[in-house]
């Protein structure tokens, strides 16, 4: 079953696995990488503090040697003496320690960031058991880190003893030599050792974070299911989403429709589509306050009809609406002239049929505002615009 599992991983992790996992703790991370910077850092040390912390060292010595007959032993003087001594070494090593602690905080930091997590250190009971321990213990990847680490040694052993065979074969000459003069030899020894085995380092935590980056993005891979999961569970269910967006268009659909009684004209295709203006003397053209097709068209036709709205047939004028401007929205300066006609021809009848003067006169501003011409002895708009017919 596992082995199917990791078969049927075949895609890259998501950023979202990614970032879950890093929440855990869970980060690309080589260990080499932070032994090269260790011995890096050890190196440069060495060279640049090397003298001075042994010089300091040798001070303080001398300064104990020199006044060891003055010197009581006793709790409380030997306790001031410890203290002392501890300071003073503390002092020599502090900036020494400080470039260690600045290299080790680097090598975690240029590989995963910065990082804070307790979940890997937190207990948890499923990771108790003999069997999993075993598991564990005789992993591959802890067979391959021991593999590594005696390749490492073998590699580090050899180039160690290459670099000083030739020095063995000369090493009488130390027999008359002053005793600066072989610590100086001794020292730079110890410096080609270490800047060699540093160089190696450099090569295997290389080697060993592009082994672990390949590691970590198999471990990472997720099957298509998986895919398919996150984003159900990252977008929603679509079915869910589907209902949500269904309720949504019910409760838009209702505010469009109580709307529908304030409106001024009703344009429509006749059946097929139906778009309800507004306008009175404050607004700067008319707009459209609802608009549908079909069974919503009809239900447009219905609610205009029952409140006493003015419904009048033109197909080319309802369509063009209908594509062009959207709910709340003002009509376009193209269809001016067509819907001014329509709205003072409306407004004509209604004040022939009883109607107030005041939407007469607003209805006239409107045809006159937006460049249409209204003939007031006319019954039907003198502007024809797009083929508008007679009000039904």
């Amino acid at each position: 079953m596992s082995e199917e599992d990791d078969a049927s991983k075949t895609e890259e992790p998501s950023a979202k696995k990614l970032a879950d996992a890093r929440e855990k703790g869970n980060v690309i991370q080589s260990r080499d990488v932070v032994n090269f910077a260790m011995l890096g850092a050890s190196a440069l040390v060495l060279t640049a503090f090397g003298a001075m912390m042994s010089g300091k060292i040798a001070n303080i010595a001398r300064a104990f040697l020199e006044r060891s007959w003055d010197i009581r032993i006793d709790d409380t003087n030997f306790t001031v003496l410890i203290g002392e001594l501890v300071i003073a070494i503390a002092i020599s090593l502090i900036f020494p320690l400080i470039i260690l602690m600045v290299a080790a905080f680097g090598a975690f930091y240029l590989q995963f960031g910065l990082l804070v997590s307790t979940e890997s250190i937190t207990p948890k009971l499923e990771k108790i058991g003999l069997i999993k321990g075993f598991g564990r213990l005789f992993s591959m990847r802890n067979l391959v880190e021991f593999i590594k680490g005696v390749t490492k040694m073998i590699v580090i052993g050899a180039a160690t003893i290459y670099l000083l065979w030739p020095e063995m074969q000369s090493i009488d000459r130390f027999v008359l030599t002053d005793v600066g003069d072989t610590l100086g030899e001794i020292n730079k020894l110890a410096l080609s050792v270490v800047f060699l085995v540093v160089a190696i380092v450099a090569v295997v935590a290389g080697l060993d974070y592009l082994y672990q980056r390949f590691a970590f993005m198999k471990q990472m891979r997720m099957s298509k299911h998986d895919l398919k999961e996150e984003f159900k569970n990252q977008e929603g269910d679509p079915h869910v989403k589907a209902k949500l967006r269904q309720i949504r268009m019910e409760k838009a659909k209702q505010r469009m429709m109580a709307q529908v009684p304030e409106a001024t004209v009703v344009i429509t295709n006749p059946t097929h589509y139906a778009v309800a203006l507004k306008y009175d003397d404050t607004m700067p053209a008319p707009k459209v306050i609802a608009k549908g097709v079909d069974a919503v068209a009809l239900r447009i036709r219905e609610v205009a009809t029952e409140n006493s709205v003015p419904i009048v047939e033109n197909p080319p004028l309802a369509r063009t609406l209908y594509a062009l401007v959207e709910l709340d929205k003002e009509i376009p300066p193209e269809t001016f002239k067509a819907v001014a006609e329509l709205i003072s021809f409306v407004m004509r009848r209604n004040q022939r049929g009883g109607g107030l003067s005041k939407p007469l006169t607003a209805g006239i501003t409107a045809a006159t505002s937006l460049g249409g011409t209204v003939d007031p002895s006319s019954r039907e708009p003198s502007g024809r615009g797009p083929n508008p017919p007679p009000a039904r």
